[in-house]
């Protein structure tokens, strides 16, 4: 984006926020407190990259993706690299899928509803207001009526469907399953971003999580951030936060971060975290703050993310149009089962390195079994499940001896899946087997996957069972905030980037009040 006119502040000038990340959760709270006149600075750890630089080449694009080495254990461990978090001006959003249900009410409420899990500190109907304005500023397309949420509009009609969805929606109907149009982040008309100019209708491609150079994809870069930069932010790409300091009343008075290989320290009366659910314990866990509840890193959460592919006789050409135009959500709350909670399905196109990848990690295949998988790729259609996944103290984040190329301390992310998610996947396979099946599959495949990284930072009532409270704010540090998906006390059934964008409006109103 462009950076080449905006306001820059003195590092000695003590500015009222200091925000680590410019993703889903630092860029709706940068640009929130910028047009009420605050003096903010976000610290970006990776570059600000032109959208003509972004690229549909696989092997060139996991520039824009957290590529620094995570550990990764547990009986289940999950997959980081392309499979999570951005890197750049706009985080995360740079490579997400856009996919944005919305959290449903039941999710938010889950121990009260099942007796396991958490609830969520925060009513749903308050979150829903911020997510009606999230979606409106970004540009939502989706189906009005939405069959799960008769009273919810879209400005922007659907998406079209790709040849996936097609099938995906043969299926269902077939076995009286509801489907619809996904509810996505990607424009179905021409809009003109103010501070940001033109954004294009969709071009029906299937390179989206590769970066998107037509500002069709809303991103924090094409949204949130110009708009605070138009207000007087300052952003910093490739600036390293590695330290906090405090003052003699324990409040943080500075931060310390690198660039191009030197430290430097910037002053400020109060500092936001939204550098999401690894980076941001991981500082925390470095520093040693924030941390008298011992639940920092604790409670990571990873979404099912199981996915079913099917070879049809006829080519499907996943590659083209928006890669899961089509959702379900008659699985959030199935009957007659045994777990807590329930999931939704998306239908799954994919471009092949990212095929191949996961045939490997989800499949085991090698050599010979491998290419044949891949012979089958054009004639491929999957479905997948954003599934529940409930907090456990042993799945967690720790610092291991080991450092990174900033001389942090390298995370290990150890997680194992409990009986309730493997419960939800066993439930969630049957199901997409029976749709594709329905569809004409003529053989199936599973592929395991996880996806996202939540909940080692949870908000909570009680101090003693979270880090930070409702609003976002430190337990302990009264001017530390945290803004990112850390935050989650449980997973819910929806994709996380349309909450936390949501979240990241509210806290900014609570640091306001």
């Amino acid at each position: 984006m462009d950076l080449s006119r905006m306001r820059t502040y003195d590092r000695d000038e003590i500015v009222d926020v200091v925000v680590v990340g410019t993703g889903a959760g630092g860029g709706p709270l940068l640009a929130r407190l910028a047009e009420r006149g605050l003096k903010v600075v976000a610290l970006e750890a990776g570059p600000n990259t032109d959208p003509d630089g972004f690229t549909n080449d696989e092997i060139e694009s996991p520039r824009i993706n957290w590529m620094s080495e995570r550990l990764s254990g547990g009986d289940d461990p999950t997959a980081f690299g392309t499979n999570n978090s951005g890197f750049g001006v706009g985080g995360g959003t740079l490579h997400w899928g856009a996919f944005t249900p919305r959290p449903d009410a039941r999710d938010m409420r889950l121990r009260t509803e099942t007796g396991v899990g958490e609830d969520w500190p925060i009513e749903h109907d308050e979150l829903t207001r911020y997510i009606v304005e999230v979606e409106r500023t970004i540009g939502v397309s989706g189906p009005t009526p939405y069959p799960w949420d008769p009273e919810r509009e879209y400005l922007e009609p659907p998406v079209d469907r790709n040849a996936p969805a097609d099938l995906m929606a043969a299926g269902c109907a077939q076995l009286g399953i509801r489907a619809t149009d996904a509810p996505a982040a990607i424009l179905s008309r021409d809009r003109d971003q103010p501070h940001f100019g033109d954004r294009r209708a969709s071009q029906n491609l299937g390179s989206i999580h590769q970066g998107e150079r037509y500002g069709t994809k809303a991103t924090t870069a094409n949204t949130y951030l110009p708009a605070a930069v138009a207000s007087g932010a300052e952003i910093r790409p490739e600036s390293m936060v590695h330290g906090i300091e405090l003052d003699s009343l324990g409040r943080v008075s500075a931060v310390v971060y690198r660039h191009d290989g030197v430290e430097y320290r910037q002053r400020c009366a109060a500092l936001v975290l939204a550098g999401g659910g690894v980076e941001t314990p991981r500082l925390l866990l470095n520093t040693g703050l924030a941390n008298s509840s011992g639940q920092v890193g604790r409670n990571f959460l990873a979404h099912g993310g199981v996915q079913v592919w099917g070879r049809f006789d006829e080519q499907i050409r996943g590659y083209r149009g928006y890669p899961s135009s089509l959702i379900s959500e008659d699985f959030v709350r199935p009957d007659d089962v045994d777990f807590a909670g329930g999931y939704l399905m998306q239908s799954l196109g994919v471009m092949p390195l990212n095929y191949a990848n996961t045939l490997v990690r989800g499949a085991g295949l090698w050599g010979a079994d491998l290419m044949q998988a891949m012979d089958a790729w054009r004639y491929s259609a999957g479905i997948g499940i954003n599934g529940e996944c409930l907090p456990a103290e042993n799945n967690r984040l720790v610092l291991t001896d080991e450092r990174d190329e900033w001389g942090v301390p390298r995370a290990l992310v150890t997680f194992t899946a409990g009986q309730n998610e493997q419960a939800i996947e066993d439930h969630a396979l049957s199901t997409m087997t029976q749709i594709l099946e329905a569809a004409g599959a003529q053989e199936t495949r599973v592929l395991a996957r996880t996806a996202h990284t939540l909940g080692t930072c949870r908000m909570s009532a009680d101090p003693s069972a979270g880090v930070v409270d409702a609003d976002g704010r430190s337990h302990d540090i009264p001017n530390l905030w945290i803004s990112d998906n850390s935050t989650f006390p449980s997973a819910l059934s929806a994709n996380p980037c349309l909450a936390q964008l949501a979240l990241s409006l509210r806290t900014a109103d609570r640091m306001l009040a």
